[in-house]
């Protein structure tokens, strides 16, 4: 991707925010369930994940793996245990199948903490986890999830901010039920572009033509082109060729590129354009 096609900027004292609120919650639980896009496995993480979490145990989500490619997604799987060290779950923006399994894991990263408590002459209490990952990646969503067959809401703790709440998922897990949001910065625009991609980045960040305009020529250049070719009526995946097919035509007789730029991302959002992943699989 050429890199001097477009900028996308966010304001820093944003991101100082996210990072303060994040910390804050992080002193609060035992566990991070990280969630990221499965369509960007890996710009959808964070470069610092280490130093900002400290050495609280991590389960990793790979989330709407029902709109990346099956056989290359378990290939990120492998790739992200053996460079993180952390187990990988595959979830999906609408089923739940896996949640049995996130929690089960959950509790049990979270067990060495709770014997550290114990140790210490403490009774035994739940674990405590809180979702934390980018923008718009489902944590909300695998929060809903986790919380709907528990609706026990145990409040605030002593000791503990007031404003947090919990649910209790079973005896042996609380959760925090806001999600953190992990800070999104702009040094690298190729991430940030990608971001953009899957609503991960604010809409006041960036126009849509531009940004369109690179997810075509990556998926031009990709293994999904002759599908999406079709899809389009078109050899050429451009706006305007897109626009001219659709017949989204301006006065003057100017294809309509704005509107076409919109349903471009709409379309890659909602998995029209196929299953798939816009990462490269990094050599090892």
């Amino acid at each position: 991707m050429k890199k001097d096609k477009l900028h996308i900027h966010w304001y820093p004292g944003h991101i100082a925010k996210a990072e303060r609120q994040l910390k804050e919650k992080l002193s609060l639980v035992d566990v991070i369930i990280e969630v990221r896009d499965s369509r960007i496995p890996l710009s959808s993480s964070y470069a610092n994940i280490e130093k900002l979490l400290g050495d609280k145990p991590r389960l990793l989500l790979l989330n709407k793996a029902d709109l990346a490619e099956s056989d290359e997604l378990r290939l990120w799987v492998k790739y992200i245990e053996e460079t993180t060290g952390c187990k990988v779950i595959l979830t999906e923006a609408k089923g739940s199948k896996d949640l049995n399994s996130v929690v089960k894991l959950a509790v049990e990263l979270a067990e060495p903490k709770i014997q550290a408590l114990m140790a210490k002459g403490l009774l035994r209490r739940p674990a405590r986890a809180m979702v934390v990952g980018m923008p718009n990646v489902g944590k909300s969503s695998v929060i809903n999830k986790l919380t709907k067959s528990s609706k026990t809401k145990i409040g605030a703790k002593a000791g503990v901010t007031r404003q947090q709440q919990w649910v209790r998922i079973n005896p042996k897990l609380e959760l925090l039920d806001t999600p953190g949001i992990i800070p999104t910065r702009q040094d690298d625009q190729e991430q940030a572009v990608k971001l953009a991609f899957v609503s991960s980045v604010s809409e006041n960040a960036y126009s849509p033509e531009p940004v369109a305009k690179v997810l075509l020529e990556m998926l031009s250049e990709s293994k999904h082109k002759d599908f999406i070719k079709e899809y389009y009526k078109t050899d050429d995946l451009t706006l305007e060729s897109i626009a001219q097919k659709r017949n989204w035509i301006l006065r003057g007789e100017s294809p309509d590129t704005e509107r076409t730029a919109i349903y471009v991302l709409k379309d890659f959002r909602e998995g029209r354009l196929g299953k798939i992943i816009l990462d490269n699989l990094p050599e090892r």
